[in-house]
């Protein structure tokens, strides 16, 4: 509710049981906005760079981009969809371990990739 209330907007979420805690992670409208509230109520968090690509939203689709990366050095770390992206096409949302090789690689691939202006969300100061 305290990021509603503040005005924040989640565009992207998903929430992992580790077992011992629970791990939220998501794409929010006002980055800054969002850890500065989570640092007054003392809740653990952290910023990762993500990567997002706009694929068409059939069979195969994931396993075509996947198979891009498919003996490079690059892996996926962790990944989620963004619902309610463009009519045709899903989103999915990756965390590399090298986000920089894999946006040249999938650049180069003809994947469609996106930034925080397709998600309405604003850049950090």
């Amino acid at each position: 509710r305290d990021l509603g209330n503040t005005g924040i907007n989640i565009r992207a979420l998903t929430l992992v049981d580790t077992g011992a805690f629970g791990q939220l992670r998501m794409l929010v409208s006002d980055v800054a906005k969002t850890r500065q509230m989570l640092m007054e109520k003392h809740l653990p968090a952290r910023i990762d760079d993500v990567v997002a690509a706009a694929i068409e939203d059939k069979p195969g689709s994931l396993a075509d981009l996947l198979e891009n990366l498919y003996q490079t050095e690059v892996n996926v770390i962790y990944s989620y969809a963004f619902a309610g992206g463009e009519q045709g096409n899903a989103v999915m949302i990756f965390r590399f371990n090298d986000n920089d090789k894999a946006i040249e690689i999938l650049t180069k691939s003809g994947i469609r990739l996106l930034d925080s202006k397709a998600f309405g969300i604003e850049e950090s100061a």
